[in-house]
């Protein structure tokens, strides 16, 4: 294990595998640098890069600070970029694909950006969280309900069925690794507050964005985040979608055919 400090003074924890070009890895809620899909993502594209496989702040091994800003997760970023040799090589799932859009509109040293099924909502099809869904995580869980704070995350957020929820409540390990990161949801929440209120992505505001960029989504996703993919790949100024069947996250991650889509990518020219 690595460590950067950000910014703000906070300790990021990272591992680093492989030799090549920079690539980190931003992972989504419910996600650290130990998750196995991470672990397995990040070895099986060290054959062909350097891969930073960090803990977003409040998570694994990496430190937290008393408020949380969407500003400071940026600059954790940005730490990693520097740490990386200045610039790098981006993959984020999730809510990790906001966060590293957000670092790249704000000019991080992104050579290519890769977004893996952003988690935006951008007209009525499919599943639509409430309107106060980031005001309520964060009510939850600073009363401390871990355990409701997951299950509101999962079913008013993901859109997840209750019975699935109530099956990982008895799964041995499961449920006691998701309200292990119920803290860091609020995060995740704030990351996507905004865009996920069913209107068009707003034209100009990823104007910045000009480094290549792949949006990413799996034909057997949700139609809302389907929809996501291709309406952000529209009003990127660089971007192509790469929509293909066993590119989704919203199950099991299938790690050998993302790596080998994301070799492709960072690896060509352009």
């Amino acid at each position: 294990m690595y460590s950067v400090i950000s910014k703000d003074g906070t300790s990021i924890a990272y591992d680093r595998v492989g030799q090549g070009p920079s690539l980190i890895f931003v992972a989504g809620a419910f996600s650290y640098r130990k998750f196995p899909g991470q672990v397995q993502m990040a070895n099986l594209l060290s054959e062909h890069f350097t891969v930073y496989n960090y803990d977003r702040r409040g998570r694994g091994d990496s430190g937290d600070a008393s408020a949380y800003s969407i500003e400071c997760e940026i600059e954790d970023l940005q730490a990693m970029i520097d740490e990386a040799g200045g610039s790098a090589l981006v993959w984020g799932l999730s809510s990790g694909a906001i966060l590293a859009l957000q670092a790249a509109a704000r000019g991080a040293n992104i050579q290519k950006l890769a977004l893996h099924e952003p988690p935006f909502v951008v007209d009525d099809a499919g599943h639509k969280p409430p309107k106060d869904f980031a005001k309520q995580v964060s009510a939850l869980m600073s009363s401390n309900r871990r355990s409701e704070t997951v299950k509101y995350f999962m079913t008013k957020g993901m859109g997840a069925p209750s019975f699935v929820v109530s099956m990982m409540r008895v799964m041995p390990g499961v449920w006691s690794n998701l309200t292990s990161l119920a803290h860091t949801l609020p995060y995740d929440a704030a990351l996507s507050d905004g865009y996920m209120n069913g209107k068009p992505l707003p034209q100009k505001l990823w104007d910045t964005v000009k480094m290549p960029t792949l949006v990413i989504e799996g034909t057997e996703s949700p139609v809302a985040l389907r929809h996501a993919a291709h309406a952000l790949a529209d009003v990127l100024p660089n971007a192509r979608l790469l929509s293909k069947k066993g590119l989704g996250h919203t199950k099991k991650l299938n790690t050998k055919q993302v790596s080998s889509e994301l070799e492709a990518f960072f690896s060509t020219k352009s």
